[in-house]
């Protein structure tokens, strides 16, 4: 045997004895789980690769944690939750996704939406991408984005953050979560007299126009809100449907307005049917409470965020 294989083969020996000599205890798994997040046996590989230095371990299982998030980044998040956050003049409501509802129910999935939507209301970030380079909340020596690649690599799922909204109210906000908090909403309604606020009539009359607006599903406040491009788009497919059906050419014109005027009343949330009483508008509703209360009441905005919406509407545009 030469040198050089005696020199091979002493290392290979010295390397094995170093192995050997650092055990890898259950309380150092579990101190490096901890601190990771990751998987007990991707722990106790790491360590035994390292030698038992923990925080080459650590360094070890992070490199590893973003590469799988980076794999997973392209898989489709159709779960998720809503979360919904009304601080006096603030509002705020934002769409966290994930791959499975499982996921989306666990305890520390709910957490992480909550604190998100804190951070919306606290730092108002202009949008999703300087929301994901803002330093998290929850644990600030990481960014939004970091944080996410470590949650992507400890539960194995694609996770993202598609849209937030933070309204500031020009009145009165009161928001709704339907149950699975896979639906929210926000209303901001206005009254000439603040006392009005807080008087039951409005308490129950907020609360309604949150739910109208998640069951009802209005596009725009009123006729005035309805962007040119939606009116001459429902006003062709109207059209083509009165000729489809054999109407004639010269009745056509007012077929289609008479149609728009409900496609109004199912886009428009004043002119929508009351989802508790649909004998009478919101339009109405808003008057007759307003009497009752002695006071002018009106709805100054609202938001709706349902989970999915982003990614159908995505994979429309690609069909």
């Amino acid at each position: 045997m030469s040198l050089g294989q005696r020199d091979w083969a002493g290392s290979i020996i010295l390397k094995n004895v170093s192995n050997f000599m650092a055990e890898i205890t259950a309380q150092m798994v579990k101190q490096l789980r901890e601190m990771t997040g990751a998987g007990m046996m991707e722990c106790k590989k790491a360590l035994q690769e390292t030698n038992g230095d923990l925080q080459a371990a650590v360094d070890e299982l992070r490199k590893r944690g973003l590469a799988t998030a980076a794999k997973k980044a392209g898989r489709s998040t159709k779960q998720g939750l809503i979360g919904a956050l009304v601080e006096g003049a603030v509002g705020v409501l934002i769409e966290v996704n994930c791959e499975s509802d499982f996921v989306a129910r666990t305890d520390e999935f709910q957490d992480m939406v909550k604190v998100l939507a804190k951070q919306v209301a606290a730092k108002s970030p202009a949008d999703t991408a300087g929301l994901l380079a803002q330093p998290y909340d929850g644990d600030p020596s990481m960014t939004v984005g970091e944080m996410l690649k470590a949650k992507i690599a400890k539960v194995g799922e694609n996770m993202n953050i598609p849209r937030f909204v933070r309204y500031q109210a020009k009145g009165v906000l009161s928001s709704y979560v339907h149950p699975g908090a896979q639906l929210a909403t926000l209303v901001d309604m206005t009254v000439k007299n603040p006392a009005t606020a807080s008087n039951p009539v409005f308490k129950e009359l907020i609360h309604d126009m949150a739910m109208q607006v998640a069951a009802a599903d209005p596009k725009f406040l009123d006729r005035s809100a309805v962007t040119p491009e939606f009116i001459n788009r429902e006003k062709a497919i109207q059209r083509e449907r009165a000729l489809a059906e054999g109407k004639p050419e010269k009745m056509v014109d007012k077929i289609v307005e008479g149609r728009m005027g409900k496609f109004y009343e199912e886009i428009c949330l004043l002119e929508q049917p009351f989802i508790k009483e649909n004998s009478i508008t919101v339009t109405q509703l808003l008057a007759d409470k307003g009497k009752a209360a002695g006071d002018e009441i009106r709805i100054a905005g609202f938001a709706r965020f349902k989970v999915g919406e982003t990614a159908s509407a995505e994979e429309s545009a690609a069909e």
